[in-house]
């Protein structure tokens, strides 16, 4: 099918309004460039480091574990650099659902839309039941739908004055986390080289190393564990793309997307790698407790166990404020991003016109009053424990973070053939994504793999549990469904490269 260049090639959007305190949109353009990079970081370092690392180690052994962080951190290289060039080029809040529907389909971007409000809306119930289960280590005797209560107008409070408290909070957020994660670091070095040793004997290099010969180390469990840990360390990874939502509230997304994107993977790589080398070097893998997975009990997260071999009694309680810090930076992260997507959908005619509104200090009051309504399912622990509320809530929104990063792979590899199609120049975006189409690709493929062996497990037992398959991968038909939906109701269809827009943001 060929297509003719139109006169006038396409010109980026965002940057007109780069340096307008507005997004055209009645949203604030308040995000700096140090806002951008903390919530990328904020969003992906979490419980997933804190507490499930260990569980990588002990089911893949230590070279599985590091080999499981490389391959997932380079697909996540790969969609921020993708989502880096959609983003700098048309800088709009909610950005999913716009180059979905942009791209690939009007019915892709409003199925893809909505599946990542309800992912957030859900993940921040899961992050507030997830608080009750840390407060409960502190003060078991209080009611935990209190501290979900106050937890919830904490995060409503932060972000209804403006993004710009957004902002701020989160920027303060993510650096206990960083600073945690740094100090674990130079902690974890200093015992590896025999400067520091804490209660027990200094132990020489060597016999560090010997942790990764025991048993079945470096690789333990074979293709299949690596495949099993790969789940978990994609959870662990989520978050990254909310640098592609806040891009339409960014002072200078020209400039400050691509910034942001080339720092923050490699901050997050290297902290994932050395903390993990860290980890698997101190604590021989075949160790019970790294086994555990558990977010209301830090006692034996991989970062307390080397604190307190390190001498430090109290990193217990350390690390059990750090681990509420995190989930309170996800839930808070979590309802900026929802709120921006259901405030998108309604600016394109895809959900309720009232969502639309905006205050006078620009934040969508509506969308995030609907998204906090979600956010209240935290409260079901009144009916049910702590524990299974939040393994029923994880399940509900487990697969909806992975189909948005194949939305992303999906939209840039259509945005750039379009772009090129119709005599776009490769010189003129503000960021170009390396090693396209092959980029892309990858992370699809990889991501793919990750999304439907979610649950492989369940088809390899002589019963299939069908319960357990269908609480895994809901979201997909879900997904598919909406799409299917949009498109017989609306006549909606996959759209040709040359009949892309390139030269406005709706």
């Amino acid at each position: 099918m060929s297509s003719s260049a139109p006169a006038t090639p396409p010109s980026p959007p965002g940057q007109s309004t780069a340096s307008s305190p507005s997004s055209g949109n009645g949203l604030r353009r308040s995000l700096k460039a140090r806002h951008l990079s903390m919530i990328a970081i904020g969003g992906s370092i979490g419980t997933g480091l804190f507490v499930a690392s260990g569980a990588t180690i002990s089911q893949a052994g230590p070279g599985g574990a590091l080999l499981a962080y490389g391959l997932i951190g380079l697909m996540v290289y790969f969609l921020m650099t993708s989502l880096g060039e959609l983003a700098a080029y048309m800088p709009v809040s909610g950005s999913f659902a716009t180059y979905g529907a942009r791209y690939v389909d009007e019915g892709f971007g409003f199925a893809l839309g909505w599946n990542y409000w309800y992912n957030w809306a859900i993940t921040i119930a899961v992050d507030l039941v997830a608080a009750q289960l840390v407060m409960g280590y502190w003060m078991p005797e209080v009611p935990g739908v209190l501290w979900s209560a106050l937890f919830l107008g904490i995060m409503f409070l932060l972000n209804v004055i403006s993004v710009k408290g957004f902002g701020e909070a989160e920027y303060w957020f993510a650096a206990i986390k960083v600073i945690t994660v740094v100090i674990f670091i130079a902690v974890g070095l200093m015992m590896i080289v025999g400067i520091l040793h804490g209660s027990e004997r200094a132990h020489t290099f060597s016999e560090h190393l010997a942790n990764w010969s025991i048993g079945e180390a470096p690789f333990a469990g074979g293709f299949a564990a690596l495949i099993g840990v790969a789940m978990i360390v994609g959870f662990s990874f989520q978050g990254t793309e909310l640098i592609g939502i806040a891009a339409g509230e960014s002072a200078d997304p020209g400039r400050n997307i691509p910034r942001a994107v080339r720092q923050v993977f490699w901050r997050i790589l290297l902290f994932y790698i050395l903390a993990i080398l860290v980890i698997s070097l101190l604590i021989p893998y075949t160790d019970p407790r790294l086994l555990r997975n558990e977010v209301g009990d830090v006692s034996v997260s991989p970062f307390t166990l080397v604190f307190e071999r390190a001498g430090l009694l109290s990193a217990a309680a350390l690390m059990n404020a750090v681990v509420l810090t995190s989930v309170l930076s996800a839930g808070n992260s979590g309802m900026y991003a929802s709120t921006r997507m259901l405030y998108t959908l309604a600016c394109r005619g895809m959900a309720p016109r009232i969502f639309a509104r905006v205050s006078t200090r620009g934040v969508p009051v509506y969308a995030l009053l609907a998204t906090t309504v979600v956010a209240a399912l935290c409260f079901a622990t009144y009916l049910a424990s702590a524990e299974v509320i939040y393994i029923w809530l994880l399940n509900l929104s487990g697969m909806t973070g992975f189909i948005a990063w194949l939305g992303i792979a999906v939209s840039h590899y259509r945005f750039r053939k379009g772009y090129l199609a119709q005599g776009g120049k490769l010189s003129d975006l503000p960021y170009r994504a390396s090693f396209f189409p092959f980029g892309p690709l990858f992370a699809f493929v990889l991501c793919l793999i990750i999304t439907l062996g979610q649950n492989y497990q369940a088809f390899m037992e002589e019963r299939i549990d069908w319960g357990g398959v269908v609480a895994t991968y809901i979201g997909l038909p879900v997904f598919l469904g909406i799409w299917l939906a949009y498109r017989l109701i609306k006549r909606s269809h996959f759209i040709r490269y040359q009949d892309m827009k390139f030269d406005s943001e709706e």
